[in-house]
Formats: C-alpha cells, sequence, structure tokens
C-alpha cells in the first residue's frame, strides 16, 4: 500500500463488487481498523474470514438497496477507505440516513480520505432527498473531530454504550446533520 499517495477515486460500489473485494481489499481494511482499535462492532483479533462474510452480508444489503458503499481507491486501485450509508424501512423515517461505517486504513489517514468519503456520502444522500444523516461514534476518537469538523453536531453521549475491540465498555456519542 502507497502510504504517501492519496486516493485517486471515491466512488460507489454495486454489490457485484462488494462480494468481488469482500475477501481481499474490503475484509484487510476492516481487520485493519479493528486491530488499531477503531469500535465498529466486532471484538480483536477480527479473523479475514470473519471481515469477509460481513462485507458479504453488506452487499446482500446493497442489493436490496438498504446500504450504499462508496470506496476510496489508491492510485493502484488498492481500497484504502470505505463508508457506507443505511436507510431506513420504517414509513415515518424515509427522510433520514445513517452513517454506520467509516474506516480509512490506519497508513492512508491523514490525506483527507475520510472527508472525501463523508462528503460523497452526503452529497448521494442530499440527491436521494434525504434531509437527517445520523452517526454515532466512540466518545474522544480521532473520528470526532472529523465529523465536528464537517459540521455535525454532536446530540448526545450514552456512557458504557459499546465495546472497543478490547472488550471495554466505552461511551458513545451520537451526531446528526440536516441536509439541504
Amino acid at each position: 500500500m502507497d502510504t504517501h499517495a492519496p486516493a485517486t477515486t471515491v466512488d460507489l460500489l454495486d454489490p457485484a463488487r462488494i462480494r468481488a473485494h469482500a475477501a481481499d481489499g474490503l475484509a484487510a481494511l476492516l481487520v485493519d481498523a479493528v486491530d488499531g482499535g477503531a469500535s465498529l462492532g466486532f471484538l480483536a483479533p477480527l479473523e479475514p474470514a470473519e471481515a469477509a462474510r460481513w462485507w458479504q452480508s453488506v452487499a446482500d444489503e446493497a442489493e436490496r438497496g438498504v446500504r450504499d458503499v462508496w470506496a476510496a481507491h489508491g492510485p493502484d486501485g488498492e481500497v484504502l477507505g470505505v463508508i457506507t450509508l443505511v436507510r431506513t424501512d420504517k414509513a415515518n423515517g424515509r427522510h433520514r440516513g445513517e452513517i454506520a461505517r467509516l474506516i480509512v486504513h490506519r497508513a492512508a489517514r491523514g490525506h483527507g480520505l475520510g472527508a472525501a468519503l463523508l462528503a460523497a456520502a452526503e452529497a448521494h444522500a442530499a440527491g436521494e432527498g434525504l434531509t437527517l444523516l445520523v452517526l454515532d461514534t466512540q466518545t474522544d476518537s480521532p473520528a470526532e473531530r472529523l465529523y465536528r469538523k464537517a459540521d455535525w453536531t454532536p446530540a448526545g453521549t450514552i456512557p458504557d454504550f459499546a465495546a472497543d475491540p478490547t472488550g471495554t465498555l466505552r461511551p458513545t456519542t451520537l451526531y446528526y446533520k440536516r441536509l439541504p
């Protein structure tokens, strides 16, 4: 992985491309994030096979139109980051979506990939008519700086909401953003 070059493209992955990259680039990205301490719903050590299975389930959700996935690719086509947007099927919530995962490989951080991925998901959501986005992230994590810089509003903190990769309970901060 070239750690000095920023992503050259951010694109929406269709279900077939998610499946094609599930066992390699996407699984490796998820394993790297969990091994690095990111609270993404998994405990460390995360086995690559488990990460690949999760991405296969994401492809199924994409096929059903429930989840969209964007990937940031480096100059050589390697997956450097991803973001997912999940829509609700509830009639009273069709105006909103949830940023459910934002992952940037540890070796590729600091090049604006997180901001580019977040901007792509926000633009797509607005284009789809969504007017509100929500997300949650571990309190005091580096991700909080990104969300605040991108004009997300903190809505509150819940103590002991989720276990980090080591199994330690951590607080989670909820954020929202109104879209034009």
